[in-house]
């Protein structure tokens, strides 16, 4: 018997948030088979009806969509329900109470969350200066990043700042090799703005040097990879963190987004106290 379920993604805009929430979805249940189907920009009924027809073919076919146009949106899920499809939308009702909430008409625009304004801008300066203060580079300009990270090699720092930069903070990282290896402008003044120690379980820093030794083709370094060494590395890295007096937080069982959002209320707790 064929339980693979055929999960259908339908999005009037690029499908990211429905990428995200199905992500958040599947996460909550552990045997679980399925094939994706996305499809973004779906803004007629033709695409629609081709789309339903196609999943009628399959069995165990469940429809997941975000689409803000109220008629197209009505379209798809009668014509889910004729063929008995499983169909749900993600954000219709949502914005009907925010509606009621605010009492105000939603625009029900498509990718209204990706208009040119003021923010989007500053979310690509953040990246752009994040890229550019990627791995201890531009440190004279370090006093001019929202958030600071500082760790020894491998512990997430450049996918870390990335993530937070596609949040809009510009952020530099640092790696740690000794305290003697931070810039001289950072331990002058050390809370200049808002830095985070990253550091792991050496152990696990062992692995992730080992592999990255090897997916790089490189000769071993034995003072690299060595556990006593990466044990005092992360040992005088965190008694650096403790005499800056910056926030710490072990990423070994985090995933980059766990990490990033940890330093987001690191920061929001900065910027109160820098009041």
């Amino acid at each position: 018997m064929n339980n693979t379920y055929k999960i259908y993604l339908i999005s009037d805009s690029t499908g990211e948030t429905l990428d995200r929430i199905f992500l958040a979805l599947k996460a909550q249940f552990l045997n679980i088979e399925y094939k994706v189907r996305s499809y973004s920009f779906t803004r007629t009924e033709n695409q629609i009806f081709k789309i339903l027809e196609d999943a009628e073919q399959n069995k165990n076919s469940i429809i997941l969509y975000t689409i803000v146009d109220n008629n197209l949106a009505k379209y798809l899920t009668k014509g889910s329900e004729d063929k008995k499809i499983p169909c749900f939308g993600v954000l219709g009702n949502l914005i009907l109470n925010f509606s009621k909430i605010l009492n105000q008409k939603a625009t029900h625009e498509p990718s209204g969350q990706h208009i040119l304004n003021e923010e989007y801008y500053d979310r690509i300066e953040a990246i752009q200066f994040t890229m550019n203060h990627d791995d201890g580079n531009l440190i004279t300009e370090i006093d001019k990043s929202d958030i600071i990270l500082v760790g020894v090699s491998r512990t997430s720092k450049t996918p870390t700042s990335i993530y937070l930069a596609n949040k809009g903070f510009k952020t530099s990282n640092i790696p740690l090799v000794n305290e003697n290896s931070l810039p001289e402008k950072l331990k002058q003044n050390p809370q200049m703005t808002c830095v985070v120690g990253l550091s792991t379980e050496p152990e696990r820093l062992a692995d992730l040097r080992k592999n990255r030794m090897n997916s790089l083709r490189e000769i071993e370094n034995i003072k690299y990879t060595n556990l006593d060494n990466i044990k005092k590395e992360v040992l005088d890295a965190k008694k650096t963190f403790q005499k800056y007096k910056w926030p710490l937080i072990d990423v070994t069982r985090k995933s980059v987004e766990e990490t990033a959002a940890s330093i987001i209320k690191i920061h929001e707790i900065y910027l109160n106290n820098a009041k």
